[in-house]
């Protein structure tokens, strides 16, 4: 009798188990640039970064994905890439390595480095902020060295890409190139996640125009378009960014797609002016088909 009970006391843990693992939970923000150390200290947060996520940890936690843009580099020292340094006016974005426990601490697991910061230092740049995000088991893709990236957690397989119009990025502008990318990750993995940098930047552009957007006289893509091909081609959620202004959200074949996540956490040389200033976390649950289920 009590071999019996024990037994099917395994079975109803198996069951719960299977049970949690049906429904996959996500958690998406969208820019993140903690401050920048170039071309000196005055504009890094006087706590070193360690508070920025603080109140917003409580969201955060219990989701199987913590997704976010890393707007910027994370590097120690080095000089801008040249044609940035070249410019009349130039953001650059230098975040000191060790911002990589801010980040691995607050739950980020899943990082966007496909966006127009990711290079302002260089291949020195976008090297030493992988090689920071690897040494903090925090996955990414979006690079041209490194476009897509397959991991599992709790039994599920997860594929990620990302991409965006800019240099060494993985091109946002070529959907058929999109729609290549994503079927073949698809093939490796039970959930696609898919982010992309695109759509011109400020408080006028708040809505998707359904059409080819262009800003600073360079081309950031339909994301519409993109989306739509992306979800066709295998993906189960679209997470966009590159707007710096929060976008609508739409539901498309069973998949969601937010078009902009806006700002999420800045340290300056960021305007937070305005709706520029608001900052959406979205929560949602998908089942083990990538079908929207609910959230908020």
């Amino acid at each position: 009798r009590h071999k019996a009970k024990k037994a099917i006391a395994r079975k109803r843990d198996t069951l719960a188990i299977i049970k949690v693992h049906d429904t996959i939970s996500i958690a998406a923000v969208g820019a993140m640039m903690l401050g920048s150390a170039y071309p000196d200290g005055s504009k890094l947060p006087p706590d070193s970064a360690k508070g920025s996520f603080e109140k917003a940890k409580k969201y955060l936690k219990g989701t199987d994905i913590v997704f976010g843009n890393l707007e910027g580099t994370l590097l120690d020292t080095g000089a801008p890439a040249t044609y940035k340094k070249n410019l009349k006016v130039a953001y650059l974005f230098r975040m000191p390595t060790y911002y990589g426990k801010v980040f691995k601490d607050a739950g980020f697991n899943v990082v966007s480095v496909a966006n127009n910061h990711i290079t302002d230092f260089g291949e020195k740049g976008y090297t030493s902020t992988t090689k920071t995000l690897d040494s903090y088991g925090i996955h990414y893709a979006g690079l041209e060295t490194c476009p897509t990236t397959v991991f599992e957690k709790s039994g599920i397989k997860y594929g990620f890409c990302a991409f965006a119009p800019n240099a060494h990025t993985t091109s946002l502008l070529e959907l058929r190139h999109v729609s290549r990318v994503i079927s073949e990750l698809k093939q490796r993995s039970d959930i696609v996640i898919v982010s992309f940098h695109g759509g011109a930047e400020g408080a006028g552009y708040e809505h998707v125009p359904f059409k080819m957007e262009s800003f600073m006289h360079g081309k950031r893509g339909n994301v519409q378009a993109f989306a739509h091909t992306a979800i066709d081609a295998g993906a189960d959620i679209v997470l966009g960014n590159g707007p710096h202004v929060s976008r609508a959200l739409e539901k498309y074949k069973g998949r969601l797609i937010a078009y902009s996540l806006g700002n999420f956490c800045t340290y300056k040389s960021v305007s937070v002016a305005g709706v520029c200033g608001m900052a959406p976390l979205l929560k949602v649950k998908l089942n083990k088909k990538g079908e929207f289920l609910s959230g908020n």
